[in-house]
């Protein structure tokens, strides 16, 4: 049995095009660049090619994360993938993630579905294999294509949502070492963000879209996010996460360096900072240059956090996703 459990490595990749807020002012004219600026703080944001997916970007997170961390692919032994856009209903997409990377035959590689929340749950997944013993170095990938779901008229979704994924290998040794976990699910705020046509309850397009009273575009088989409700969960839920985390870990607030929660929007963030009573200085934002990449912001945001100084060795960060399902979870990384 393994005591303590690392994060080793992070890297991350975004897709080549770039949609702008000038791009999406030209759709919806009725808005402007600096009310989508001040709202959501986002600049612009990375959508995914015509044919790119999220298996092939997180195929390139996984080969960034390789080169840049001079990382032996042959020493991973267990993969889990976090996505909600997966290539096929099946087979599992981390499968064939493994052929296309090359790595070994004699892995575990399994695929889980979660939104916001994913990247912290995959770390628990991962910090749980390898303190059974059953793997010494665990590749966690994210990967999101939300722009495949967004309806072209869907201004709101367009403007926060952006794809990417994210790649980070868990171990025995690393950089920030894993605490304990406060997990959470309530299944009761499923329809209030959701893609309801497309699986098994609904295997066929509904094509039941109409406009609402604003004009926005609600359909089964597209994205649909009640925005109101899902912020109210956030402010419910969040600050008892971020408390449960704290105590989970015998850990008091002020001996946090670092707040870096899931990157869902400008406004959402300042608020719960204000709420929470978390000075500036201790509250991370990275979203600008990327928008809600749903299970990879947190990973892009402690990247960054790490490479501009924000984190440095002897630093707590604590890790927060929310979202999707409903679920939430958090976690103390020491590093």
């Amino acid at each position: 049995m393994v005591g303590k459990v690392y994060i080793k490595a992070i890297s991350y990749y975004l897709p080549e095009r770039v949609v702008t807020n000038e791009d999406i002012v030209r759709d919806f004219p009725e808005w402007s660049v600096e009310k989508i600026a001040s709202k959501v703080g986002i600049n612009k944001r990375h959508i995914a090619g015509l044919n790119e997916t999220a298996v092939d970007m997180a195929i390139k997170a996984a080969e960034c994360l390789f080169i840049e961390h001079s990382i032996n692919k042959d020493d991973i032994d267990f993969l889990l993938f976090c996505t909600q856009t997966p290539d096929f209903k099946l087979p599992t997409s981390a499968c064939i993630i493994q052929q296309k990377l090359g790595l070994k035959v004699g892995i575990g590689a399994i695929d889980f579905n979660l939104g916001c929340s994913g990247y912290v749950y995959g770390l628990s997944l991962a910090k749980g294999l390898v303190c059974a013993g059953i793997a010494k170095n665990v590749l966690l990938l994210t990967g999101e294509t939300y722009s495949k779901l967004i309806h072209p008229r869907d201004k709101g979704n367009r403007t926060i949502f952006g794809d990417a994924a994210s790649a980070t290998l868990i171990s025995i040794a690393g950089v920030a070492e894993i605490g304990n976990f406060s997990l959470g699910t309530d299944g009761k705020g499923v329809d209030n963000l959701i893609v309801k046509s497309g699986g098994m309850r609904f295997p066929k397009a509904k094509n039941d879209l109409v406009f609402n009273s604003d004009g926005n575009p609600v359909s089964s088989d597209w994205l649909y996010m009640d925005g109101s409700e899902i912020f109210s969960f956030t402010l419910d839920c969040v600050p008892s996460l971020i408390e449960n985390t704290l105590q989970c870990n015998n850990c008091l607030k002020e001996n946090i360096d670092l707040y870096v929660l899931h990157q869902a929007n400008k406004y959402m963030l300042d608020f719960l900072r204000k709420k929470m009573k978390i000075m500036p200085e201790h509250f991370y934002y990275a979203l600008s240059e990327y928008g809600n990449t749903v299970s990879n912001t947190i990973p892009i945001a402690l990247y960054n956090a790490i490479n501009d100084g924000s984190i440095s060795r002897d630093k707590k960060v604590l890790i927060a996703g929310f979202g999707v399902g409903y679920s939430w979870g958090g976690t103390i990384l020491q590093f």
